[in-house]
């Protein structure tokens, strides 16, 4: 009886050879690469993990908020969700959206 050397993820499927799988790094990178064209006028891009990924883009004039808003939830299919506004630490005169990454 031959063993299976596969590795399957919860749900029974599975998972891509090492080799196959782009690294998580690249992973971020891409996101990264692509808000960075996408956004020009942003002062800061950022991605934070605390059980979830998210992005955070700093921009300064307040204007451009909204149409950034609609921008960043209609990019990549949908890849961003639960667009919002917040504060943004220790920049007081900037304006923050940030945005769930669903990939």
């Amino acid at each position: 009886m031959s063993k299976d050397a596969r590795i399957y993820s919860i749900d029974g499927g599975a998972l891509p050879a090492q080799s196959d799988a782009k690294s998580l790094t690249n992973q971020l990178d891409e996101i990264l690469g692509l808000l960075h064209a996408e956004f020009p006028e942003a002062a800061a891009i950022t991605l934070d993990f605390n059980g979830k990924l998210h992005v955070h883009m700093d921009v300064r004039k307040g204007e451009d908020v909204p149409l950034l808003e609609e921008r960043l939830s209609l990019l990549e299919e949908g890849m961003f969700t639960q667009v919002g506004r917040g504060a943004t630490p220790g920049h007081p005169f900037s304006h923050r959206i940030s945005a769930l990454i669903a990939r």
